[in-house]
């Protein structure tokens, strides 16, 4: 993809400034890797207790390893539609590009496993026959506060909780009352239907950038694919408003940097498939 055509479109200084935002956004999604790493093992050191074990790593760092193959792949897109010209996108530039993609698309997929295996983790509770307090006495029982969110259960805590029934997760000393366990399974299914349809939106541009660099790329297929995308972009917005009301804000502010990040690869395509079609 030449640059020259958006120069053509932008004068120089909006075009600049466009630039500098796109790439400020890249790089604020660079740094949420750091962001959910820093949030997940806090989250790992309560739940699992006795350390990480590998088979369990995707479950306890998911957020973090789906982020960062999200962010290369990220990458891989801006290069194949406006940072590469057509002509070089072959041979061994090729396929280093469909390397990275297929490393990412693997773990990928396999966070995507790791949101439904954490799905299930949350929803697989036993009742707790003691008491908040009577628990907080043997000083091993953590409390959940909310989702990724662990403290120790203590007197100063358990108090608060009153006659409150409590559940536990089945594989680990924590503990919480129905209604928290609620909210944290309702973003746990939102998690899960939030990575489903990413999966669905980076499988159809991959589609379309290998049937542009083909010149195959009509523009029937193009508004079939926007229609399609149209509408799990905004089962994304939804997600998005859902964290933002019942979420972090880190999830609400990852999420909308992802939507304005795809926005710039959604304008890269359109431009790349108008300049071609024009030529």
């Amino acid at each position: 993809m030449s640059e020259v055509a958006n120069l053509a479109g932008f004068p120089v200084n909006r075009y600049l400034l466009f630039r500098v935002f796109k790439y400020t956004v890249y790089l604020l999604l660079a740094y949420n890797v750091y962001a959910f790493f820093v949030e997940n093992h806090a989250a790992a050191g309560a739940v699992f207790a006795d350390g990480v074990q590998l088979g369990k790593v995707i479950e306890a760092y998911n957020d973090s390893i789906d982020t960062l193959a999200w962010v290369l792949l990220l990458l891989v897109f801006e290069l194949e539609t406006f940072v590469l010209a057509d002509e070089r996108i072959r041979g061994g530039v090729k396929w280093s590009l469909n390397a990275i993609s297929a490393f990412c698309y693997l773990f990928i997929i396999y966070s995507f496993y790791g949101y439904v295996a954490e799905m299930l983790s949350v929803t697989d509770l036993a009742p707790v026959a003691r008491g908040a307090c009577d628990l907080a006495a043997s000083g091993d029982w953590k409390l959940v506060v909310e989702q990724d969110d662990y403290v120790p259960l203590a007197a100063q805590n358990c108090a608060a909780l009153g006659d409150a029934q409590m559940l536990r997760l089945m594989d680990a000393m924590v503990v919480g009352d129905a209604a928290t366990w609620s909210e944290i399974e309702w973003l746990a299914w939102v998690d899960v239907i939030n990575a489903g349809t990413w999966l669905l939106v980076v499988f159809i541009l991959a589609f379309e950038v290998w049937l542009q660099l083909r010149q195959q790329l009509s523009d029937r297929i193009m508004r079939y694919g926007q229609v399609v995308k149209v509408l799990l972009y905004s089962t994304l917005l939804l997600c998005a408003i859902y964290w933002g009301v019942n979420g972090s804000f880190l999830d609400f502010w990852d999420a909308f940097l992802w939507l304005v990040a795809f926005f710039f690869i959604e304008l890269n395509l359109f431009e790349w498939q108008a300049e071609t079609s024009g030529e």
